[in-house]
């Protein structure tokens, strides 16, 4: 028998089904590569004993011919998501200790369809971040390196540990969050495959909050039918959020392999950006030729408001993240300081100790765009854009059936390259941040190396709610790219 860990998700999940493989050996053998794996430091948190719990209740429903759909595959979660009695922190200071009493929506599903949980994935601090290196956890480690070079490069962010793992096959796919393209541009970088679904496909309860209107939930697998099944489980209508949006969640796997004969998919113009790699330009118009190949039509497009992208959501996102983050403030749970003078000195204290920098920067400039005699200026002017934004899309996607564009503006770089220079690190955001805005689907598919032996990414944007057609474009493109390196363990 393969070694599980090597097997894709879908392969595991036929191998246990068919009783040659059990899920405690699987979930044995993914634990021992995490030991092994310590300088990734993808993982906040290992549940080992939890993981061989669950694995043994799936062997017994799998021995009675039993289970769910994901029933014995081990995954990682995000440390986003709330886990009951399990440590959650958000790869935050200020949430030492917290361990929720509820199970978030997304990971319940995943339990309910026989998934197991080998631990928490490391990741930006509350999800802000491009480069999984503002975690209070340290940064995580791209399991990739450049040809001929030991420097350490970034996984992405903020779903890095999540990117990570699962491109060093320490889990068989893991869930992620999606703020301003934290699946897609980890995804990119790690020569895997991230989905960020249609905003309210997923629920986002239990989900520590980063931006409540741009937050969107999702899977980051090997492959894009491993993605498929995951999404499927991961999605679904939930009362308990108020943006769910109740209509039934399509078989995705189902839909691979459709034929793309007919559609039309559309090149925006406006995603040629300056000082852009020539290799990422050339994976792009290999991308259009793959997908002329499959039967579609090309289709040049304009989005002329594609660059007030950026900064409509650097005003948006840090808004509302000043709102969602007041809650921390060392009365209920998390960490607390220990020296102050009276209770306005414990808030300042505590959360002066713990948040860090790139949180601060964004809470400040979140609260300077809401405070009065600035709100008209920035915050209103930025929504009115993002509507604009919304519209243009829909004008497009009366047009077309899908759009392609890169992933991500460059390969993966050197830890420490970008902290100094926020604005170099939001420039990673360029290509998927327009999804966040709008609320659309998109997702990133691994379609080659640059000259460095690096991965690089395809992206494919649908309509709300059209996952079906994005999975199917993801598909064709995964078949004609033929992508099927890994990276060299250097690691273990």
């Amino acid at each position: 028998m393969t070694n599980p860990t090597e097997l894709s998700l879908t392969e595991l999940r036929d191998a246990l089904k068919k009783k040659e493989v059990t899920s405690l050996e699987a979930t044995d053998a993914y634990l021992a590569r995490i030991e092994k794996a310590g300088d990734l430091n993808a993982f906040i948190t290992v549940t080992a004993d939890k993981a061989r719990e669950m694995a043994k209740a799936s062997d017994e429903k799998l021995g009675r011919g039993e289970g769910g759909a994901l029933e014995g595959v081990p995954l990682g979660i995000k440390d986003l998501f709330c886990t009951e009695e399990t440590l959650t922190t958000a790869g935050s200071h200020i949430l030492d200790g917290f361990e929720p009493k509820y199970e978030s929506t997304v990971t319940s599903n995943l339990w309910r369809d026989g998934a197991v949980m080998l631990g928490k994935l490391n990741m930006d601090e509350f999800a802000m971040g491009s480069s999984n290196e503002t975690s209070f956890y340290g940064p995580v480690v791209n399991p990739w390196r450049a040809e001929g070079s030991d420097a350490k490069l970034t996984p992405g962010g903020s779903s890095g540990g999540s990117s990570a793992s699962v491109a060093a096959r320490l889990c068989a796919g893991a869930t992620a969050t999606d703020t301003g393209g934290s699946i897609r541009q980890p995804a990119s970088l790690t020569a895997t495959v991230g989905v960020k679904p249609t905003y309210g496909r997923v629920s986002r309860w239990g989900v520590v909050a980063f931006a409540s209107s741009l937050d969107q939930a999702g899977p980051l697998a090997r492959d894009v039918r491993d993605a498929a099944v995951m999404l499927k489980s991961m999605a679904g209508h939930d009362p308990k959020d108020s943006t769910s949006v109740d209509r039934p969640v399509p078989d995705y796997e189902a839909a691979l392999g459709g034929s793309l004969k007919g559609l039309k998919v559309g090149v925006p113009k406006e995603y040629r950006i300056d000082g852009m790699p020539a290799e990422i330009e050339q994976l792009w118009q290999s991308g259009v030729d793959w997908m002329k190949d499959a039967g579609c039509e090309i289709v040049d497009i304009s989005l002329p408001l594609t660059k007030y992208a950026l900064p409509v959501y650097y005003i948006v996102a840090p808004a509302e993240a000043s709102s969602n983050l007041a809650r921390y403030d060392g009365v209920k749970y998390g960490h607390r300081a220990k020296d102050y003078d009276d209770i306005l000195s414990m808030y300042e204290n505590t959360r002066a100790e713990g948040f860090g920098d790139e949180v601060k920067r964004r809470i400040l400039v979140g609260t300077y765009v809401l405070s009065a005699g600035y709100y008209d200026a920035y915050y209103l002017r930025a929504q009115k854009v993002r509507k604009r934004i919304f519209d243009e899309f829909v004008e497009a996607f009366s047009k077309v059936d899908l759009i392609l564009t890169p992933s991500a503006p460059s390969a993966a770089f050197e830890l420490g390259a970008k902290m100094n220079d926020p604005v170099q690190m939001y420039l990673n955001d360029v290509f998927t941040v327009t999804a966040n805005l709008a609320g659309l689907p998109g997702a990133s598919v691994p379609a080659g190396l640059d000259k460095d032996g690096l991965p690089l990414g395809l992206q494919l944007l649908a309509k709300p709610f059209d996952e079906e057609t994005m999975f199917k474009g993801m598909h064709a493109l995964e078949q004609a790219a033929g992508f099927d390196v890994t990276p060299e363990e250097w690691w273990a």
